[in-house]
């Protein structure tokens, strides 16, 4: 009998939370409806905490009402959200808006834009008693505007950095060089994939220095993970790099004079063109017998262009070199072997050309470290990646992107929290996907995908792809972030990444991160006659096939992510500012939105729990502060409250035309009315003229007698909610207000008065 009661007792309790479930979700509904219901109202919510309730659906309606409207920037708490709209969109990033941006006392009032990004970013550097150095961190999957807005900050603040000043010409210089490197990364490090048309194939971190001042004094970029295998394989309907397309038709010109503005001389420019030609010659030889002819004509050309013996370049292309004890032995190559020492040789020289123009680009526009202290960094990364084949370029890339995650969990969701819990704000937590999971899979200790990729490739045994997969799932499979298709032939895994499931073919991933150079190559083009390609060489420091004993070999991971591991140290020395680009539509279509596609990356960069947390923030500290405040409100003022609806009891929000009457709140030092029709009256309680005076400067209030009238920018008239009811008095404190949305600078006008959002609560 007692058994039965305790059936019926559970039972009892899961129906009671069954209806408690059900209740909370019809009443969410319920909200979700009253707020879409005016549709012609979602595309004014310029800051997505506006939104009541915050849902997926809410927050992607709001943005689709703002594309449609040709608004591409919207606010999200600490991040702002940017909608790719695949189209020139006029005056949007001009110099007057640059101007406009930047004289303006405060940017936040006017519209969202990336430039009140960059201009809260140069403030912070310029502004504070210890000027701490700034990273604007923009991230999205492949097309969603990440290189766009690079060369919009790169303009940016080298038009407010480079003010008048006595070294005018110099700072032109800085100018054209900073601006000019973009078209020559973009041209030797982006290319035409299936998702996007120009994108990045490299990462880069740009270091913009300024000066005590904050003049831009010069720049410097950081560089990790080019795609070199590019130069040799594209997949269909996809391209190589663009200097390769532009040296071909001759649209050249724009790469040229941006290595004009950098100081690379004519001479240093036909070798760079010269030797790009010889890897275009060097793609057209084929092995097979039958085009035997052909292959001996491309090979000279090679040759010619690149400037080396044209049998030594055969040789070292066909004949391999193996190391018998002391003897050197000779062995033909096989077709296959012929074309891999073929493509190496194509992506051994990219890459060290590309290498070569970074190194310049950053001799060329980088200060002396006597001349800055401190800098604005811009970090441009590949966006998330997953194809139809996934190889370790994919791996890496998503790798980065993790990181990048990962960072801004850490720097915002969960130290965002932490410091609620500290304050003793009573508030729930928001739920937020933490990617540390993944990340102990990929580079993890002692075991892990890395760990075991770079293990295999320090044996000299040759590489098994089966055996590779069967040894991944005996180490690995105890982490829920992999898995394998049983059905699947071919051997593989798959990653839980925090963006989207990625399968990855494990088939030549070991060749790819051994990277191997034979060393005949390296003797070749030691031995050009092209004084270019001979430096790009001649130190000797490179990997070489059979050269270094296999505890010493260096892999692609290894170096990879030694330079991710220098960026995030970096990162984390700085503040940073984020952006979150938006690809609207998966065909890049100008003004196309595509609400599936929208929403997957919503949900995956986590801009619904930036919102919630900025969103409940306001909420706990208004409620707390309030709570907390003495109880000062006089009797005729509290009897003569309206009554309020049930949305202001409910949600501590209400409209404007609910309220026929003002609200009034009396205290010391000021009253503030808390929800109200346009015009209202606040009253001013504080007696005794010091206290008067220092009142009337903490709110930049003009001295004189009268009644003031408050205005904030949440509505175009009068107050709608701070999300909290009044419970006691108000007192001046100058820190973050709940009054988010309210002027934080006066109007110099006879009768309005702005300023309330430097007021706080105090507790006390």
């Amino acid at each position: 009998m007692v058994f039965i009661n305790c059936i019926m007792q559970v039972n009892g309790l899961k129906d009671r939370a069954q209806d408690l479930r059900k209740s909370f979700i019809d009443s969410l509904e319920e909200d979700i409806r009253d707020f879409l219901i005016n549709e012609a109202e979602l595309h004014t919510y310029d800051d997505l905490t506006k939104v009541n309730p915050v849902t997926p659906s809410t927050v992607l309606k709001c943005l689709q009402a703002r594309y449609s409207a040709k608004v591409f920037y919207t606010h999200a708490g600490c991040t702002l959200v940017a909608l790719n709209p695949f189209q020139p969109i006029p005056d949007l990033y001009s110099l007057d808006v640059m101007r406009e941006y930047h004289s303006a006392p405060q940017p936040q009032e006017f519209k969202p834009h990336i430039f009140i990004v960059a201009e809260e970013a140069y403030r912070n550097v310029q502004g504070q008693v210890e000027p701490m150095n700034q990273s604007l961190v923009y991230s999205g999957e492949s097309g969603a505007g990440k290189t766009w807005t690079s060369r919009c900050l790169m303009k940016y603040y080298a038009t407010v950095a480079a003010s008048s000043q006595k070294c005018q010409d110099t700072v032109e210089k800085i100018e054209r060089r900073v601006l000019g490197s973009n078209p020559i990364m973009e041209a030797f490090g982006n290319a035409c994939t299936l998702r996007n048309s120009n994108s990045s194939r490299f990462g880069k971190y740009i270091q913009l220095q300024l000066n005590g001042s904050q003049l831009l004094v010069g720049a410097s970029v950081q560089t990790f993970l080019l795609e070199k295998t590019r130069v040799a394989f594209q997949a269909p309907n996809e391209r190589n790099f663009h200097i390769f397309y532009q040296n071909s038709v001759f649209f050249i010109l724009p790469t040229v004079e941006a290595m004009i503005n950098l100081g690379i001389d004519e001479s240093k420019r036909t070798q760079i063109f010269r030797i790009l030609a010889g890897l275009l010659q060097l793609g057209n030889v084929d092995f097979r017998p039958a085009l035997e002819e052909a292959q001996t004509c491309f090979l000279q050309k090679t040759a010619d262009l690149l400037q080396v013996p044209l049998d030594e370049l055969q040789s070292c292309l066909t004949v391999r070199t193996l190391r018998a004890g002391k003897q050197n032995v000779l062995k033909l190559c096989s077709q296959s072997e012929c074309s891999v020492r073929r493509d190496c040789l194509a992506k051994v020289i990219y890459a060290q050309l590309f290498d070569w123009l970074v190194t310049f680009i950053n001799n060329s526009m980088c200060a002396d470290r006597s001349m800055w202290c401190n800098f604005i960094g811009l970090l441009d990364v590949y966006g998330f990646e997953c194809f139809l084949l996934n190889n370790l370029e994919q791996l890496c890339i998503n790798y980065a992107n993790e990181k990048l995650q990962q960072h801004f969990v850490a720097h915002y969701l969960k130290a965002q929290q932490e410091e609620y819990v500290t304050e003793g704000l009573q508030w729930s937590f928001i739920r937020y996907q933490d990617n540390q999971g993944c990340l102990d899979l990929i580079e993890g200790s002692p075991s892990s995908i890395f760990s075991l990729l770079n293990e295999e490739c320090r044996l000299n045994r040759a590489s098994d792809a089966k055996q590779f997969c069967v040894r991944l799932q005996k180490e690995l499979s105890h982490n829920a972030s992999i898995s394998w298709d049983k059905f699947s032939k071919q051997p593989h895994f798959t990653v839980a990444h925090y963006a989207d499931k990625v399968s990855y073919q494990i088939e030549g991933m070991m060749e790819k991160n051994k990277d191997p150079v034979p060393p005949e190559l390296i003797s070749l083009l030691q031995n050009s006659q092209d004084s270019l390609l001979h430096s790009l060489f001649a130190d000797g420091d490179h990997e070489s096939e059979g050269l270094r004993g296999h505890s010493k070999v260096v892999t692609v991971i290894s170096k990879f992510r030694n330079s991710l591991e220098s960026l995030m140290k970096i990162l984390h020395s700085t503040t940073p500012h984020y952006t979150r680009c938006i690809k609207p539509n998966p065909d890049c279509r100008p003004l196309t939105f595509k609400r599936e596609e929208v929403i997957t990356q919503l949900e995956a960069c986590g801009i619904v729990e930036t919102i919630n947390i900025s969103a409940v923030w306001m909420d706990a500290l208004a409620e707390a502060e309030l709570d907390d405040a003495e109880d000062f409100i006089e009797n005729e003022a509290s009897s003569a409250l309206p009554k309020l609806d049930r949305l202001l009891k409910e949600r501590g929000s209400v409209q404007l035309s609910s309220i026929q009457e003002p609200v009034m709140v009396r205290g010391w030092p000021i009253g503030l009315a808390m929800a109200s029709p346009p015009s209202i009256t606040v009253s001013l309680t504080a007696t005794g003229f010091q206290r008067i005076m220092s009142m009337m400067a903490c709110l930049k209030i003009p001295f004189r007698n009268g009644e003031y009238k408050v205005k904030t920018n949440q509505f175009d008239q009068g107050v709608a909610s701070i999300r909290a009811q009044p419970r006691g008095s108000i007192k001046v404190h100058l820190q973050r207000s709940p009054l988010l949305y309210a002027d934080m600078h006066p109007v110099h006008k006879t009768d309005v008065v702005t300023g309330f959002n430097q007021i706080l609560l105090e507790r006390p």
